[in-house]
């Protein structure tokens, strides 16, 4: 069977897209052809994963100038962004009492700010053609509210907003907004909050993770693959309805 190659000629930028759901994502773009500009912080991670059609940038998406920069660069080299993937986030729990201005401005800026620089620096070239898609990964925790995380939950619900009215501006065109809403997904992520509940709250590092297993309806984490097959479907043919919506991956109804 030949491969596919359903998007190529595509250039797409996935944020965060060394590692998790991020890298799934772009390696399952880069597999249908595209060409895949990823980014972080780190140039060392992103090196450790290149080639194969994945292109690393180090990049902050907390600085303005940097996301500029860098997303002119990749437009300069691989030509129009038409897939934009706004994924990097930070997942951090912290009771109301507890949050100061520093913690709730680092969850914003990295989860809703990052994504409004990121896509408002992809619009320009993308508008140039004719085909175009905004993919955010949002969380389950946009959608409904997360106990003792509500500077996360707050960045996801505006991540939510920002993408539902992207589309409403874009009606018509052949542009999409949509966000992706995982559940607990078996990521570094997870690790690391299994580690803040087990400390939080005295339980062992096994029955930490079971409260993030629990959370998913049918009770297991989700696999990176899992998120990255909805993005795909939102690249495939027949995706041009689907516009400003919230999908969950979460493993069965939640909200």
């Amino acid at each position: 069977m030949a491969p596919d190659t359903s998007l190529s000629g595509k250039h797409a930028l996935v944020t965060g897209g060394g590692t998790g759901i991020g890298l799934a994502i772009a390696q399952a773009l880069a597999a249908r052809g595209a060409q895949v500009t990823i980014t972080g912080r780190r140039q060392e991670v992103l090196d450790e994963v290149a080639g194969n059609g994945l292109f690393g940038a180090a990049m902050d998406v907390r600085d303005e100038s940097a996301i500029e920069t860098v997303v002119a660069q990749a437009v300069e080299a691989r030509g129009p962004i038409q897939i934009c993937v706004p994924n990097a986030g930070i997942a951090e729990g912290r009771a109301v009492h507890k949050t100061d201005m520093a913690f709730w401005r680092n969850m914003m800026a990295t989860n809703l700010d990052g994504a409004f620089l990121t896509i408002r620096a992809c619009l320009p070239s993308m508008r140039q053609t004719d085909w175009g898609r905004v993919i955010a990964v949002s969380s389950i925790a946009g959608l409904r509210g997360l106990p003792g995380a509500a500077a996360y939950a707050a960045s996801k619900h505006g991540l939510i907003g920002l993408i539902r009215s992207l589309s409403e501006d874009y009606m018509g065109q052949p542009y999409t907004f949509n966000a992706l809403c995982p559940g607990y997904v078996d990521t570094p992520i997870v690790d690391r909050n299994q580690q803040a509940i087990a400390e939080r709250t005295g339980m062992s590092g096994d029955e930490a993770r079971q409260v993030m297993i629990n959370a998913n309806r049918h009770k297991r984490l989700l696999e990176v693959d899992e998120v990255a097959a909805a993005a795909l479907w939102l690249t495939g043919p027949g995706s041009q309805s689907i516009n400003g919506q919230c999908i969950q991956i979460s493993g069965g109804q939640t909200v």
